[in-house]
Protein backbone atom coordinates (compact mmCIF):
# COMPACT_ATOMS: atom_id res chain seq x y z
CA UNK A 1 0.00 0.00 0.00
CA UNK A 2 1.25 3.45 -0.98
CA UNK A 3 1.30 6.60 1.04
CA UNK A 4 -1.76 7.86 -0.94
CA UNK A 5 -3.84 4.92 -0.55
CA UNK A 6 -3.30 4.54 2.84
CA UNK A 7 -5.57 7.08 3.07
CA UNK A 8 -8.66 5.28 2.55
CA UNK A 9 -9.98 3.95 6.08
CA UNK A 10 -12.76 1.49 7.09
CA UNK A 11 -15.71 2.83 8.79
CA UNK A 12 -14.22 1.38 12.18
CA UNK A 13 -10.67 2.89 11.45
CA UNK A 14 -11.87 6.27 10.51
CA UNK A 15 -13.89 6.57 13.04
CA UNK A 16 -10.89 5.78 15.70
CA UNK A 17 -9.07 8.27 13.71
CA UNK A 18 -11.96 11.05 14.27
CA UNK A 19 -12.08 10.36 17.77
CA UNK A 20 -8.18 10.87 18.20
CA UNK A 21 -8.47 13.93 16.33
CA UNK A 22 -11.44 15.54 18.00
CA UNK A 23 -9.89 15.28 21.60
CA UNK A 24 -6.79 17.08 20.13
CA UNK A 25 -8.74 19.91 19.23
CA UNK A 26 -9.28 19.71 15.32
CA UNK A 27 -11.82 20.73 13.59
CA UNK A 28 -13.21 17.35 10.96
CA UNK A 29 -15.15 18.49 7.29
CA UNK A 30 -16.93 15.73 5.62
CA UNK A 31 -17.28 15.97 1.68
CA UNK A 32 -18.72 13.17 -0.65
CA UNK A 33 -19.35 12.30 -3.95
CA UNK A 34 -19.03 10.09 -7.04
CA UNK A 35 -15.87 11.78 -8.29
CA UNK A 36 -16.51 9.39 -12.23
CA UNK A 37 -14.12 11.98 -13.71
CA UNK A 38 -12.37 14.20 -11.71
CA UNK A 39 -12.63 18.44 -12.94
CA UNK A 40 -11.65 21.43 -12.03
CA UNK A 41 -14.94 21.45 -10.48
CA UNK A 42 -14.53 19.09 -8.04
CA UNK A 43 -11.31 20.50 -6.88
CA UNK A 44 -12.65 23.78 -6.24
CA UNK A 45 -14.87 21.81 -4.04
CA UNK A 46 -12.42 19.92 -1.74
CA UNK A 47 -10.30 22.95 -1.44
CA UNK A 48 -12.75 25.19 -0.33
CA UNK A 49 -14.10 22.20 2.29
CA UNK A 50 -11.00 21.53 3.27
CA UNK A 51 -10.19 25.37 4.29
CA UNK A 52 -13.54 24.95 7.01
CA UNK A 53 -11.55 22.74 8.86
CA UNK A 54 -8.17 21.11 9.75
CA UNK A 55 -9.02 17.47 8.09
CA UNK A 56 -10.79 16.78 5.12
CA UNK A 57 -12.56 13.53 4.76
CA UNK A 58 -14.07 12.70 1.28
CA UNK A 59 -16.55 9.68 1.54
CA UNK A 60 -16.53 8.21 -2.01
CA UNK A 61 -19.63 6.27 -3.78
CA UNK A 62 -19.09 2.75 -5.03
CA UNK A 63 -19.26 1.59 -8.39
CA UNK A 64 -22.53 -0.13 -7.51
CA UNK A 65 -24.23 3.42 -5.67
CA UNK A 66 -22.52 5.51 -8.51
CA UNK A 67 -24.16 3.34 -11.35
CA UNK A 68 -27.63 3.41 -9.28
CA UNK A 69 -27.48 7.30 -9.27
CA UNK A 70 -25.74 7.76 -12.61
CA UNK A 71 -27.34 5.31 -14.38
CA UNK A 72 -26.09 2.17 -16.45
CA UNK A 73 -22.58 2.56 -18.04
CA UNK A 74 -21.39 4.46 -14.75
CA UNK A 75 -19.05 4.63 -13.36
CA UNK A 76 -16.36 5.31 -16.17
CA UNK A 77 -13.60 4.78 -13.56
CA UNK A 78 -13.69 2.07 -10.50
CA UNK A 79 -13.80 2.55 -7.31
CA UNK A 80 -10.21 1.92 -6.90
CA UNK A 81 -9.27 4.43 -9.24
CA UNK A 82 -11.31 6.70 -7.86
CA UNK A 83 -9.95 6.29 -4.32
CA UNK A 84 -6.15 6.57 -6.03
CA UNK A 85 -6.77 10.03 -7.65
CA UNK A 86 -8.06 11.51 -4.60
CA UNK A 87 -5.80 10.23 -2.66
CA UNK A 88 -3.20 12.16 -4.50
CA UNK A 89 -4.75 15.34 -3.51
CA UNK A 90 -3.00 17.10 -0.53
CA UNK A 91 -6.45 18.93 0.25
CA UNK A 92 -7.69 15.27 1.12
CA UNK A 93 -6.85 13.59 4.90
CA UNK A 94 -8.74 10.21 4.41
CA UNK A 95 -11.22 8.64 2.53
CA UNK A 96 -14.00 5.89 3.06
CA UNK A 97 -15.75 4.09 0.34
CA UNK A 98 -19.46 3.99 0.68
CA UNK A 99 -22.52 1.99 -0.53
CA UNK A 100 -25.44 3.84 0.43
CA UNK A 101 -27.92 6.34 -1.19
CA UNK A 102 -26.72 8.91 1.04
CA UNK A 103 -24.35 9.66 3.78
CA UNK A 104 -26.29 9.53 6.82
CA UNK A 105 -24.97 6.04 8.61
CA UNK A 106 -21.13 7.37 8.19
CA UNK A 107 -22.31 11.16 9.53
CA UNK A 108 -23.68 9.53 12.37
CA UNK A 109 -20.83 7.25 13.15
CA UNK A 110 -18.59 9.89 12.49
CA UNK A 111 -20.03 13.39 13.82
CA UNK A 112 -18.02 15.48 11.86
CA UNK A 113 -18.21 19.45 12.45
CA UNK A 114 -19.12 20.64 9.05
CA UNK A 115 -21.10 18.56 5.98
CA UNK A 116 -19.43 20.11 2.71
CA UNK A 117 -21.50 19.68 -0.25
CA UNK A 118 -21.14 21.31 -3.66
CA UNK A 119 -23.16 23.79 -5.41
CA UNK A 120 -25.43 21.72 -6.85
CA UNK A 121 -27.40 21.83 -3.32
CA UNK A 122 -28.36 24.67 -0.67
CA UNK A 123 -28.27 24.40 3.05
CA UNK A 124 -31.86 23.55 3.01
CA UNK A 125 -31.92 21.28 0.02
CA UNK A 126 -28.93 18.85 1.59
CA UNK A 127 -30.84 15.24 2.36
CA UNK A 128 -28.58 14.67 5.04
CA UNK A 129 -29.28 18.33 6.64
CA UNK A 130 -31.22 16.57 9.79
CA UNK A 131 -28.68 14.37 10.76
CA UNK A 132 -26.14 16.55 10.62
CA UNK A 133 -28.08 19.22 12.64
CA UNK A 134 -28.92 16.19 15.31
CA UNK A 135 -25.54 15.59 16.15
CA UNK A 136 -24.96 19.57 16.41
CA UNK A 137 -22.64 19.72 12.92
CA UNK A 138 -23.27 22.47 10.81
CA UNK A 139 -23.75 21.97 6.30
CA UNK A 140 -21.90 24.30 4.20
CA UNK A 141 -22.11 24.72 0.45
CA UNK A 142 -18.70 24.85 -1.17
CA UNK A 143 -17.23 25.32 -4.68
CA UNK A 144 -17.71 26.81 -8.10
CA UNK A 145 -21.37 27.26 -9.29
CA UNK A 146 -22.36 24.20 -10.82
CA UNK A 147 -20.91 24.87 -14.18
CA UNK A 148 -19.11 21.87 -14.57
CA UNK A 149 -19.58 18.00 -14.22
CA UNK A 150 -18.64 15.07 -15.44
CA UNK A 151 -21.47 13.89 -17.52
CA UNK A 152 -20.97 16.95 -19.73
CA UNK A 153 -17.54 16.87 -19.91
CA UNK A 154 -17.66 13.32 -21.32
CA UNK A 155 -20.39 14.27 -23.64
CA UNK A 156 -17.87 16.88 -24.85
CA UNK A 157 -15.25 13.99 -25.51
CA UNK A 158 -17.18 11.85 -27.76
CA UNK A 159 -16.81 12.61 -31.23
CA UNK A 160 -19.51 14.02 -33.09
CA UNK A 161 -21.37 12.12 -35.46
CA UNK A 162 -20.76 12.81 -38.49
CA UNK A 163 -16.46 12.32 -37.80
CA UNK A 164 -15.15 9.32 -39.07
CA UNK A 165 -12.10 7.85 -36.50
CA UNK A 166 -8.66 8.60 -37.85
CA UNK A 167 -7.11 5.88 -35.94
CA UNK A 168 -5.68 3.12 -38.50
Amino acid sequence: MTEETSKVLTAEALAETVERLKARGRRVVFANGCFDVLHVGHIHYLREARALGDVLIVAVNNDASTRALKGEGRPWMTQEDRLEILSALSCVDHLILFGEGDVSRLLRLLKPHVHAKGTDYTIETVPERGVVLGYGGETAITGDPKTRSSTELAARMRPDPGETDARP
